[in-house]
């Protein structure tokens, strides 16, 4: 006769996988967030998602959670286009801003006429004549509150295939901008452009033990400055393509290599690339 005490008045302990709770959340009565993530991260713990999917899925909860004023571009901080400026003034700060949207506005920065994508105002500079205005070239400007949550403002972003709304605070002044691409970070992270400098000092963390922590995008030219080396960069621009040529092969996370005065060791990679690389500079004789 079996020992098993385990009967319906004494069930045994719950074993029960991270994907069946994750179904019982979703179903019945809902749960809250906390305990959403919480199994999230369980099933990340055991390997069954990765950590930058799990971000991205924190990211997408979290994106229901906040609004546009966590978000926006702060009044002062945007880029507006005055709509009376001549056409070479408004080209010089296209240009320089980096951006393709722009606010158009009117006497006063709270008079927004519309949006001026740049592909429209190049098109209006080499066509004959040009307009004979700006506002000939603008599109509509979408006005939305402070308090609109950012899962509507996604949605309403997809629906109307729009990339910048103005936001206004209560008394219809404008108190600055957002954009899809402020909302989708949320998600999945900061995306950067080929306008965005790289931050050097980002790039190279020195840490309390001595060593450094290197993106493995940093330029070689940005890594000889700051540690007096001299590796070429003809071949190779960053110190990741470096290291992979070095070793021969793509490495993975642990892999180490000595070159020169500095010691290097792969600390985060995947299937594709060096993420970032652990580097210590060898002293002495």
């Amino acid at each position: 006769m079996s020992d098993d005490s385990r009967t319906p008045e004494h069930p045994a302990p719950d074993r029960r996988s991270w994907l069946e709770r994750l179904s019982q959340a979703f179903s019945g009565e809902p749960r809250n967030r906390a305990e959403l993530i919480e199994l999230l991260r369980e099933a990340q713990g055991d390997g069954l998602i990765a950590s930058d999917t799990l971000k991205m899925m924190e990211g997408a909860i979290g994106v229901s959670e906040k609004t546009v004023a966590d978000v926006m571009i702060p009044r002062a901080q945007m880029v507006v286009l005055p709509a009376d400026a001549r056409f070479i003034d408004l080209m010089h700060k296209v240009v320089e801003s980096g951006h393709s949207r722009f606010p158009v506005h009117g006497e006063d920065k709270d008079e927004i006429l519309g949006i001026l994508l740049a592909k429209d105002l190049l098109r209006g500079v080499v066509s004959d004549g040009g307009p004979a205005s700006i506002r000939e070239l603008l599109r509509p400007a979408v006005l939305i509150p402070e308090s609109k949550p950012l899962n509507v403002l996604l949605k309403e972003f997809r629906l109307a295939r729009n990339h910048m709304a103005i936001v206004v605070d209560e008394y219809g002044g404008v108190s600055g901008l957002v954009t899809i691409e402020d909302v989708l970070e949320e998600i999945v992270g900061e995306i950067d452009d080929e306008h965005d400098e790289p931050d050097a000092a980002a790039q190279i963390a020195a840490q309390a033990d001595g060593q450094f922590v290197v993106d493995a995008l940093t330029p070689i030219g940005d890594f000889n400055e700051r540690f007096g080396a001299d590796f070429p960069d003809d071949e190779y621009d960053t110190v990741g393509g470096l290291v992979t040529d070095a070793i021969g092969h793509l490495p993975e996370a642990g892999e180490e290599l000595a070159l020169g005065h500095f010691h290097f060791r792969v600390s985060h990679a995947d299937a594709r690339r060096v993420k970032a690389l652990i580097v210590s500079v060898q002293t002495g004789g």
